[in-house]
């Protein structure tokens, strides 16, 4: 085993003249070039303009994926209301029929303790705009819409309407 020791030590101690001998060479002990760096920073800002407008863009998507279910929701609680007391609230009694009980004319007769939604106010559409709601809609027997993105009737792409005529 001796001899092994000597052995170890011979390639420990060569692969330190090595690496000196190196050092020596291309005149440096370590770190990057100024160029090594530019050519690693460039890289990254290609990927960066590769990726940032996908995941950028993915956040629409989802704002407008999270209309489509509030609005679903909110369908279904009107569905559930109707099924309770005969008929849709008004479109003057709104969707706040569905967290309070209207004392407008037609008062409900049988609403539900409690209300129709599990929220304690009616959701905002992900842009902050209240839901719009309508009875008698203009696309179907009543209607739950957003605005969208600029809260305006009409537009496309983020900024078109979001309905209940759409699901």
């Amino acid at each position: 085993m001796p001899s092994a020791r000597i052995f170890k030590f011979s390639l420990a101690s060569g692969n330190a003249h090595m690496n000196t001998m190196k050092a020596l060479r291309f005149g440096r002990s370590g770190g990057f070039t100024l160029i090594e760096i530019m050519v690693v920073i460039t890289i990254l800002g290609i990927l960066a303009a590769l990726i940032v407008p996908r995941v950028v863009g993915r956040t629409d998507d989802a704002r407008i994926a999270a209309a489509k279910q509030d609005i679903a929701s909110v369908m279904q609680a009107l569905k559930l209301y109707r099924l309770d007391n005969g008929r849709y609230p008004t479109t003057e009694q709104g969707l706040q029929a569905l967290i309070t009980k209207p004392s407008a004319e037609p008062v409900p007769t049988n609403w539900k303790q409690g209300g129709y939604l599990e929220r304690s106010s009616v959701p905002k559409d992900p842009w902050g705009h209240q839901y719009q709601y309508l009875n008698p809609g203009l696309r179907g027997e009543i209607d739950v819409f957003s605005f969208g993105a600029d809260g305006q009737s009409g537009g496309q792409n983020t900024d078109a309407d979001i309905g209940s005529w759409a699901l």
